[in-house]
C-alpha cells in the first residue's frame, strides 16, 4: 500500500533539483512528476520513474499530485504561475520579494480558495526561516532591536544584474556582512546601523575581449538598488579562474535581537544563524518539510493562503506528536 505523499515539482533549475534530492530523504514522500515549460525529453531526473510533463498539462495530472512545490523566481514566475497551481493544486513555494509578499498573499488566498485547495508562501530561509526566528524573538523581548545579516554568499539578483552590463561576459556577487556590525549587534548595545555599516558586496568578473574595465567597474559600483549604497569591491578575472573558484552557491546568515527587561537592567541576545554550501538545496529542503505541512493542513479541512507563521512546528515533522513530546521537547 502506498500512503506516501504525492508530490510534484514545477521548474527544474537549482531548487528544483535541489526539491527532488530532497524528497529522497523523506521517507513519507515521493516524486510523482516533474513540470517544465523546456522540452521534457532534454530533461532528466535522478528519480527512477518520474514523469517530465509540459507546464500545460499539469491540470491533467490533478489527482495523481497532493502537493506542487512551485520552483519558479519571484520576479516574473511565481506572480503568475502561482495563482494558476493555487486553483488546481496545494502548492509550496518560495516568493521573496519581501515587499510585495501581502500582495501576492491575497492573490494566492483568493486563487487557493477558489480551487479548494491550501498554498503555503514565501518558504525559505528569508523569508521563512528567519522570519519565524524574528518573530519568536521579538515576542519573547517586546523592548529591543534586531538584525538581519545575510552571507558571506552569492547574491543571484546582484550577479545577474553585473552581467547585464555592456562588456560583462561572466559575474558572481558575494554578500559579505561587516564583522564590526555583527559584533555590535551581539553586543546588546542595540545599535542603529546604516546599510553601508551592515554589509559589503564583493565583485568577480570576466571582461568581455576589448571591455573597457574602468567603465565596468564605475557601472558596478554606482548602480541604484544593488550597489550604490554599499562599499563595493571589484576584482576582475579571467573565465578559467572564474570557473574553478565560483561555480558554488554557498550562502548563509544571522538574525540577532538584543532586548532588556528588568526596567532595562537586565540584557538578553537571542541569535540564529546558518551557514550554507548550497543555498538552493537548503531552500528546498525548507520547501519539502513545509509540502508535508500543508498536506496535513488540507486533510485538517484548511484551505486558502498561508505563511509560516500559520504553520504549527509539529506538522513539518515526520514524527507524531507523542514521538516529538518523547525526544524533542
Amino acid at each position: 500500500m502506498n500512503d506516501k505523499i504525492r508530490i510534484g515539482i514545477v521548474g527544474y533549475g537549482n531548487v528544483g533539483k535541489g526539491v527532488e534530492l530532497s524528497i529522497a530523504q523523506n521517507d513519507d514522500m515521493q516524486l510523482v512528476a516533474v513540470f517544465t515549460r523546456r522540452d521534457p525529453s532534454g530533461i532528466h531526473t535522478q528519480t527512477p520513474g518520474v514523469k517530465v510533463v509540459k507546464i500545460e498539462e499539469a491540470a491533467s495530472m490533478k489527482d495523481q499530485i497532493d502537493v506542487m512545490i512551485l520552483c519558479g523566481g519571484s520576479a516574473t514566475d511565481l506572480p503568475e504561475m502561482g495563482p494558476q497551481f493555487a486553483k488546481m493544486f496545494n502548492t509550496i513555494d518560495s516568493f521573496d520579494t519581501h515587499a510585495k509578499i501581502p500582495e501576492y498573499f491575497a492573490h494566492m488566498d483568493a486563487a487557493a480558495k477558489e480551487g479548494d485547495n491550501l498554498s503555503i508562501i514565501s518558504v525559505g530561509w528569508d523569508p521563512g526561516m528567519f522570519s519565524l526566528n524574528r518573530t519568536y524573538a521579538e515576542a519573547i523581548l517586546p523592548q529591543g532591536s534586531h538584525y538581519t545579516f545575510w552571507g558571506k554568499g552569492v547574491s543571484q539578483g546582484h550577479s545577474d544584474a553585473i552581467r547585464r552590463i555592456d562588456g560583462v561576459q561572466n559575474a558572481i556577487q558575494y554578500t559579505i556582512p561587516v564583522p564590526a556590525a555583527v559584533e555590535a549587534a551581539r553586543s546588546g548595545s542595540e545599535p542603529v546601523l546604516t546599510t553601508r555599516q551592515k554589509h559589503t558586496r564583493e565583485c568577480f568578473v570576466v571582461l568581455k575581449p576589448g571591455a573597457d574595465a574602468e567603465k565596468v567597474k564605475e557601472q558596478i559600483v554606482t548602480m541604484p538598488n544593488y550597489f550604490d549604497e554599499y562599499d563595493t569591491t571589484v576584482h576582475f578575472i579571467s573565465e578559467e579562474e572564474f570557473k574553478r573558484d565560483h561555480t558554488a552557491m554557498p550562502h548563509g546568515g544571522f538574525v540577532i535581537r538584543s532586548g532588556k527587561t528588568h526596567n532595562g537592567e537586565h540584557t538578553h541576545v537571542i541569535e540564529y544563524s546558518v551557514k550554507l554550501d548550497s543555498n538552493p538545496e537548503f531552500t528546498a529542503s525548507i520547501l519539502v518539510c513545509y509540502a508535508r505541512a500543508a498536506y496535513r493542513m488540507r486533510k485538517a479541512g484548511q484551505t486558502g493562503a498561508k505563511s509560516v507563521f500559520d504553520v504549527a512546528p509539529g506538522l513539518i515533522s515526520p514524527k507524531s506528536a507523542q514521538e516529538l513530546r518523547a525526544t524533542m521537547l
